[in-house]
């Protein structure tokens, strides 16, 4: 049976998704809709508010990211989020497994 390459794709993204955000963070704090549209640039991380706020929630309960709420220039205030000090040991302890993971399985199929 062959795997469909939207589903194959949807499966990988679900895997990375919270770490991608965590990256995203790593780099300034942001507030959920510009995460919206940074990840749907990256070819494969296409993904919505309703997937993305969900997730945002999970992270801060998890103590993964901490947020703020500001009043914005255009419409109601905004809710930020930013990393925590255990959201960037979990997105470097993530970096370092995903190195290896990437690494076997790349020469797994160089070699056959």
């Amino acid at each position: 049976m062959v795997v469909a390459k939207s589903t194959l794709t949807a499966q990988l993204r679900k895997g990375v998704l919270e770490y991608c955000v965590l990256s995203l963070l790593r780099h300034g704090e942001s507030y959920g809709f510009d995460m919206v549209r940074a990840l749907g640039d990256v070819d494969g991380l296409v993904t919505s508010e309703g997937t993305l706020y969900p997730l945002l929630s999970r992270l801060r309960k998890d103590g993964l990211v901490k947020t703020s709420v500001r009043d914005s220039p255009s419409g109601p205030p905004r809710r930020y989020y930013r990393i925590t000090p255990a959201g960037e040991s979990a997105l470097d302890s993530f970096i370092a497994e995903w190195k290896r993971f990437v690494s076997s399985v790349n020469d797994l199929l160089e070699k056959g």
